[in-house]
């Protein structure tokens, strides 16, 4: 499968699952936070690396509920450039009937990621930055907001999707998946 159908299947059904906790949660809190490394600490990180810290972070939730009690889903894109080595786009999605303050939120699992990293790593929290723009799909979307739902799939999953940056360059085979996403939660349809 080419690369620009693969990103074609991968954005509709993230869109898809963005949707299905969408019927599940009357409003979803979504935190975008890019993850990185210092430039001096990049050079040196390997993909290997990088996802053994995705992977801590993400299986320490339930030993974390300061920072990850509610939370009810998460899309990861891993990429690699020259100047930033190898570094994670990340939307994290709690219930937004228990979680208010995105913001403070990212901060909190920011914080957590530097923590993992030994101090090694740095984090940028989209969220304090909303007013930047202009269909602003960060923050609170509730599930009758259909603007701020498209947005939300347009703009900030769409770039997740992108196919122009990848872990290519440092892929050791085949394998190494550069996105990954939690798992949808289960429609319940009455009769």
């Amino acid at each position: 499968m080419n690369k620009f159908r693969k990103s074609k299947r991968i954005l509709k059904s993230t869109a898809d699952y963005i949707d299905q906790l969408l019927e599940t949660h009357s409003k979803i809190q979504v935190i975008r936070l890019d993850l990185g490394y210092t430039k001096e600490y990049a050079n040196k990180t390997s993909l290997d690396q990088i996802n053994q810290d995705m992977t801590h972070l993400l299986n320490n939730r339930r030993s974390k509920p300061s920072v990850f009690e509610n939370m009810i889903g998460y899309i990861v894109k891993r990429e690699y450039t020259e100047d930033k080595g190898p570094h994670i786009h990340s939307l994290f999605i709690y219930d937004g009937q228990k979680v208010s303050k995105d913001a403070h939120k990212g901060d909190q699992i920011g914080g957590y990621w530097n923590q993992i990293t030994n101090g090694h790593g740095i984090f940028h929290n989209c969220n304090r930055e909303k007013d930047k723009y202009a269909e602003c799909a960060l923050g609170m979307v509730e599930h009758a907001d259909e603007a701020k739902r498209t947005a939300l799939k347009e703009k900030a999953v769409a770039y997740l999707c992108k196919e122009e940056q990848s872990i290519d360059p440092i892929k050791l085979s085949g394998n190494e998946r550069s996105f990954i996403r939690g798992i949808a939660p289960g429609i319940v349809t009455g009769k």
